[in-house]
């Protein structure tokens, strides 16, 4: 197979997976929310986690996407420095975010700004959004989906506290992000938090934390620990399924760190809504290929 072949296999294989991930969430997503609703002793929030089960049941019957709003595309990409297709890789990625809004379909969100022009197939100036890791030596490439709506972008957030607040006041900005934000982004929300030395930063890691495993927890204990308080507050607010009220307002929470200065002390936060459309792919350098969060995806999807 020469190169053009490969580009084309590869393209045609994110696409579909794509696709995949707007119509289908990942299977720890659908784990989470049936033990939601195992554990809900509320009629009217049962209700509506009765409504989110048949919502994705028909998604993978007619083959439409789980939400109306399938997002703006991101990509988080750990490639190998001897992966074949490196170097074609980001023009690769927005050709196959094309043909996924043409074949899913997805609906256009990509508007730039000040021309205010919708482009009509989800790419333009800094879409899809590629945030790259090069792993020396490696000729694989794994590469993270994210759809992103605008309900649960609205409420992403950083700053740099002032450095006499300290944890308590990373958990008090992001509890006061989710007391306000919260019920407008369709809980039950997995939210990300990024702790850092700057606000960039702790954006970056916030979004990051999206993307791993609902139900897994940071390797630092304390930060582990972070994530376990946040999480039974959020709970405790009550917000619970679409910000009806209920005995669980959160997924999870996912922390991620990256050291800081001794006189700033940066949080991130980002959430993402109960149709957590996240996607994780990993290819080898002949392009096969597997995934660890959609059970039964195919190429021919």
């Amino acid at each position: 197979m020469n190169t053009e072949e490969q580009i084309r296999k590869m393209t045609d294989i994110m696409a579909s997976f794509v696709g995949y991930t707007a119509v289908r969430l990942p299977d720890d997503v659908v784990s989470k929310l049936s033990s939601l609703r195992a554990a809900e002793p509320d009629p009217a929030a049962l209700s509506i986690y009765d409504m989110m089960f048949e919502n994705m049941r028909l998604a993978a019957e007619l083959k439409r996407p789980s939400c109306q709003d399938t997002g703006l595309v991101q990509f988080r990409v750990e490639c190998g420095s001897r992966f074949p297709l490196l170097e074609s890789l980001e023009k690769l990625l927005g050709d196959a975010v094309r043909k996924a809004t043409a074949e899913t379909p997805l609906r256009p969100n990509a508007v730039e700004p000040f021309e205010e022009v919708n482009t009509g197939d989800n790419t333009g100036s800094g879409a899809p959004a590629v945030w790259w890791h090069i792993v020396p030596g490696w000729d694989g490439c794994a590469i993270h989906t994210y759809l992103a709506g605008g309900g649960c972008s609205l409420p992403g957030h950083a700053a740099v506290l002032m450095p006499g607040e300290g944890y308590e006041g990373a958990v008090r900005f992001v509890m006061d992000r989710v007391a306000e934000y919260g019920p407008n982004a369709c809980p039950p929300l997995l939210i990300g938090v990024g702790i850092a030395n700057s606000a960039e930063t702790a954006a970056m890691l916030s979004k990051e934390a999206l993307l791993r495993p609902v139900g897994s927890h940071n390797a630092d204990p304390k930060a582990a620990e972070m994530e376990q308080l946040l999480e039974d507050g959020i709970n405790a607010m009550g917000i619970g399924p679409q910000g009806m009220g209920g005995n669980a307002s959160v997924l999870g929470v996912n922390l991620e760190k990256a050291v800081r200065h001794p006189a700033t002390l940066a949080v991130g936060v980002s959430f993402s809504c109960w149709t957590h459309r996240r996607g994780h792919i990993v290819f080898d350098s002949d392009l096969k290929f597997k995934t660890d969060t959609h059970t039964g995806f195919t190429s021919e999807q």
